[in-house]
């Protein structure tokens, strides 16, 4: 039985389709909350041979990017139908960063993310979310494939 249910999104066109799995989970399992993650990645900047988050020298570098997020997400729980007991919008220095440190330090267990099936040089430079937080998160992953971007 999971008690915390965390929907990971990017917010491209298809996350409906994960946001319904995730309903689907949370209608067989209704003592569960729901929260929602989106992360954003921080801007870096370059000073000779050191990249640094943009966040550390102005604390509101993303917060343009975050609040346009934060409306989107917002945009996408009313149209599934979905209460979030939490929703957060992260700066992260990457995507699978930041969810596994969220998992980390919120107890869940059960992470719904979408994986976009990407085939030749994209899938060698970008890879996967999906697939590069499973040996790190603890918890259950229900992996929703989705088409190619």
């Amino acid at each position: 039985m999971y008690q915390h249910v965390l929907l990971v999104t990017d917010l491209k066109d298809d996350t409906d389709l994960v946001a319904q799995k995730a309903k689907w989970i949370l209608e067989s399992e209704p003592q569960a909350q729901l929260s929602v993650l989106h992360i954003v990645e921080e801007t870096m900047l370059g000073f000779g041979y050191e990249l640094i988050p943009a966040s550390a020298l102005h604390e509101q570098i993303d917060d343009e990017r975050c609040q346009k997020a934060r409306v989107r997400l917002a945009e996408v729980l009313a149209r599934n139908h979905l209460q979030a007991h939490h929703v957060n919008i992260k700066t992260a220095i990457s995507g699978r960063k930041g969810i596994v440190d969220y998992c980390r330090a919120h107890a869940v267990d059960l992470v719904v993310i979408g994986r976009h099936k990407r085939t030749g040089l994209s899938a060698w430079i970008a890879g996967a979310t999906a697939d590069s937080i499973l040996p790190d998160v603890e918890s259950d992953l229900l992996v929703v494939q989705l088409v190619a971007d």
